[in-house]
Formats: C-alpha cells, sequence, structure tokens
C-alpha cells in the first residue's frame, strides 16, 4: 500500500493507458528499488561522519613458514560488543597450503561511487608465497567463500611475474595488483590487471606498464586521479627479502626510490631517490582528498616517515623526511642500533591524524598531520617490541626506558605491533603483529609458537592521543589448526586504506 501511493508520478498516466495496470502496477512494487550510487562514500567525511561502525574485520591469519601443515585463511571476527561472540573468529576461509596470504583488497570501492550498477561484493587476495590470486565472494559477510582462483604458475609463464602484493580496485571495474617479481623471482616492480567485467579475467592489456617492464623493485601504490598521478614504492630483490633479513645485501638488494607514473599513460616520468634516509620504503598513502598533493611514504630501514607533495614552481614531486624515529642501542643486538622499523601506517579520512607502527621498538604513534609539512606527535603506546621488560636486548643506555608489555584480559601480546587499520570514524585503531613469516621467524621465533593477536586502540580526535583498550583481544594462538600469524585487515564497508576517491 505504502509503494502504491509512493509510485513515481511519470508512471501513473502509463500505468492508467494500459489494459493490465493491475499487473503493471504489481510489477512496478515488486521491482527492486534502483540505487542511485555505487559502492562506498562521496566523500571521505561523509565516510568519516555517515559510515557505520564496523562489526566484522576480516583478517589474514598464515600458517606459511610456522612449521604447521595446513592452509592459510581469511578469518572473519567479530567485533560487535553486543555480541555473544565478541572478540571471536567467527568463520574461517581457507586457502591453500603455502600461500603466504598477505595483503587484499576490494573488486570497487569508492572510486566507483558515480556507477551505481557497481557493487563491492569480493575480496582479492594475491598471496605472496605461491603467487595464486584468490577472488572471495561476500555475498554472506560472515562467512566469505573462494569463488575463483588465478594460478600463481601461471601468472610466472604467461606474465612473468611473482609476489604479487598490493591490490586496489579502480573506477572502471579494474582491479591492480601490485608485483614485486618477475618469473625467476628476481626484482621487478609491475602490476597485473583484472577486470571485474569479466569474471574477474585477465584485462585485454594486462599489464599496466607501458614498457612491459616495470621498475626496478616493487611493492605498494597509491594513485591520485585528479592529479592524473601514480606514486610507487619498492621493497627489494625478493630473492633476498624471502630469505629473511640480511644487512650485508643492503646496497646490493633493496630499494630506497620513489616512482612517479602518469596515470593514463602507464609510464614512469619521475623516479625520486631517497638514499640513505629512505631506506626500504613500504607503504605509500596519498591524503584522502581526491585533489590533495600531499602523501606519506614510511621507509622502514630508515624509520623515517617521508612527506612527497607536487613542488608548485617546478611541477615537480619532492620528497622530504618529516619523521624520524632513532635507533636504539641494544647489547646483544646485531646490528649498531636497532631502528624502528616503521612497517606500516595509514591516515584517517579527514586527513587529520598520520598512525605507525613500528614493528621492532614496539611502538604505534599517532601524528596531527594538519600541517603536512610539521607533523605532531600526540599519542604513543607501546605493544611489545624488541626491548620491552624480560627481552634478551636491553638499552645500552639508563635514558632510554623498556617499556612494559600490556596483557590485555590476561593474554600476553606477541613480537611488536605490525599492521594497523582505523574505523571510518577514526575513533578505534585495530593492531596486528606479524609482518611476514621469515621476518617472524628471525625477529620474533617465540611468536610462531604463541601466535599472534589483534588489540584496539581507542583514538581521540578532538585533543589526540590513544589508549590501549584493555576490553578487546582476539588470540590466533588459540587457533583450532594450531597458532596463527594474523596480517592485514579490512572491513566489508570498506576503509581508509582501500578506498580511494576519484
Amino acid at each position: 500500500r505504502a509503494h502504491y501511493v509512493n509510485v513515481n508520478a511519470k508512471l501513473r498516466p502509463k500505468l492508467r493507458d494500459t489494459r493490465h495496470t493491475r499487473r503493471n502496477l504489481l510489477s512496478v512494487m515488486a521491482a527492486p528499488i534502483e540505487k542511485s550510487h555505487g559502492p562506498g562514500y562521496k566523500t571521505p567525511l561523509d565516510a568519516m561522519k555517515n559510515g557505520p561502525q564496523e562489526t566484522i574485520v576480516y583478517c589474514t591469519a598464515i600458517y606459511t613458514g610456522t612449521g604447521i601443515n595446513k592452509p592459510d585463511y581469511l578469518a572473519t571476527i567479530d567485533v560487535d560488543s553486543k555480541s555473544d561472540t565478541y572478540c571471536e573468529v567467527i568463520h574461517r576461509t581457507e586457502l591453500a597450503v603455502g600461500d603466504e596470504c598477505h595483503h587484499f583488497g576490494w573488486d570497487a570501492c569508492s572510486s566507483c561511487f558515480h556507477n551505481p550498477k557497481a557493487r563491492r561484493r569480493h575480496l582479492i587476495m594475491p598471496c605472496m608465497g605461491s603467487g595464486n590470486v584468490y577472488v572471495l565472494s561476500t555475498e554472506d559477510l560472515r562467512a566469505p567463500k573462494i569463488v575463483k582462483q588465478l594460478d600463481g604458475q601461471e601468472i610466472r609463464e604467461r606474465f612473468d611475474l611473482s609476489f604479487p602484493h598490493t591490490s586496489h580496485c579502480l573506477a572502471d571495474g579494474t582491479v591492480m595488483i601490485s608485483y614485486m617479481g618477475n618469473g625467476a623471482s628476481q626484482g621487478r616492480g609491475d602490476y597485473l590487471l583484472l577486470d571485474s567485467k569479466k569474471d574477474f579475467g585477465y584485462a585485454d592489456n594486462p599489464i599496466y606498464s607501458a614498457d612491459k617492464k616495470g621498475t626496478r623493485y616493487g611493492y605498494d601504490f597509491w594513485y591520485q586521479p585528479r592529479l592524473n598521478v601514480m606514486i610507487s614504492t619498492e621493497w627489494g630483490n625478493p630473492s633476498a627479502f624471502s630469505k629473511g633479513f640480511d644487512p650485508s645485501l643492503i646496497e646490493s638488494s633493496y630499494g630506497s626510490r620513489l616512482y612517479v607514473w602518469d596515470w593514463e599513460k602507464h609510464t614512469v616520468i619521475q623516479e625520486i631517490e631517497l638514499g640513505a634516509a629512505g631506506l626500504i620504503p613500504l607503504e605509500i598513502r596519498f591524503h584522502h582528498k581526491p585533489d590533495s598533493p600531499h602523501g606519506y611514504v614510511a621507509a622502514a630501514l630508515s624509520s623515517a616517515m617521508i612527506h612527497f607533495y607536487l613542488d608548485d614552481a617546478t611541477k615537480k614531486w619532492k620528497a622530504d623526511s618529516v619523521i624520524q624515529v632513532e635507533g636504539v642501542d641494544l647489547n646483544g643486538w646485531a646490528l649498531p642500533t636497532c631502528p624502528g622499523l616503521i612497517t606500516d601506517f595509514l591516515i584517517s579520512m579527514d586527513d587529520k591524524y598520520l598512525y605507525f607502527a613500528n614493528w621492532l621498538h614496539g611502538d604505534v604513534r599517532q601524528y596531527d598531520i594538519s600541517d603536512p609539512f610539521k607533523p605532531v606527535l600526540k599519542g604513543q603506546v607501546f605493544l611489545g617490541g624488541v626491548y620491552q621488560e624480560g627481552s634478551a636486548f636491553s638499552p645500552s643506555k639508563d635514558s632510554v626506558r623498556r617499556p612494559k608489555n600490556p596483557s590485555p584480559k590476561g593474554v600476553k601480546i606477541q613480537g611488536g605491533p605490525q599492521m594497523i587499520q582505523l574505523s571510518l570514524d577514526g575513533k578505534r585503531l585495530y593492531v596486528t603483529n606479524s609482518l611476514y613469516s621469515p621476518w617472524d621467524t628471525q625477529f620474533y621465533p617465540e611468536m610462531l609458537q604463541k601466535g599472534s593477536q589483534m588489540v584496539r586502540m581507542i583514538c581521540d580526535i578532538e585533543k589526540g592521543g590513544m589508549k590501549l583498550d584493555e576490553t578487546f583481544v582476539v588470540d590466533f594462538g588459540k587457533e583450532p589448526n594450531g597458532p596463527a600469524l594474523a596480517h592485514e585487515m579490512r572491513y566489508p564497508g570498506g576503509d581508509c586504506t582501500s578506498d580511494i576517491w576519484i
């Protein structure tokens, strides 16, 4: 009855003129209401103000390299405090043994907001170990299932690509996956394109780089279409980093460059050599504001946050270190100093706060970046690390305090903080602690026996600052098949490290 009253006025004359008015009216009433927009949100601030609070978190969980001969999997975690299964893994989507599932993304995000036919329905999960790429349907949000697999060996042989890393959806229905190696597992930074309109088969032109050669190394990327630019980073040679970290290979096998691409022409137009200040540039983020020429990249080994921007005078991109995490001298440590090792960072939807994790030092930091050239430290919380109380490595200087490792709900946190994910409203920051199984084995071997954890920070978005939520912990040491390693996280409704606006 309510539908009858609200039938569009333009349809009423047509309905009256037909001999089958009642039948047509019932058809109109039963027809699904067309969406006026695609997935995601119109603007980043719309996502922050009107996005729902997360009730589910998807998180990759790894057995590869742990000695447990079981498949890696995607864990569905209940984070609804009103639920009977709060802080529990409620579903496990198993992949294959040896996949080393790492980062993953969506088939559509806010870049497709303009397209009312687009839907955020599938997770695209590339795996570093096997090279396999999985497509998971989230029709049942609590129980994703695999609907397609692209074989990693076929991709090696057909496209000369291995070690996939980052997956981003594009506005035209394409999914773009970054690669770090060639078919022989040597360095090659390039991108494979999948077409969601073709059941996630290879795109007509499946390699993004125009010269089909890519860059020296690869890792992460972020695009800003209004500026016709993409900037990518580089980890290093897979034949080196896949065996753990060897300091003697820093000069020969690890990266220190940013690559600036012409987004439309698929060509590198500028290389930025960061030098010693920017060794191993990993994660990269532009501001969420789609016409902003500012962003950051985390240089892991140099433990520096690099601010990049488009210089108005020269029309060239520049990059400067704006945050430096000083190394700590440790008794018994193999290197002269222990770097913080910034392994992940993100920017809040309003571009006000930047958060990053120091995997070795063990702290998570919050900075106010209202002035992108001058970040201001607002919060810092320690969650483990290599020189925490009770560790075999003690600071050489008395002035360096050994942090106490908290135990939310009685669960000891293993390793150090690694991957982070922020709620849309900016008030909750989720943290996991596995980096990559060969590096976990080297730096935090106990985590392989006891498993990793997911914890949560409560963030003050008005004055700044954050604290550990002592009521929240997901312990992957208690998984049915044995202790697992937890890595990247996503929400069903998108998040600040997967959604891009055009």
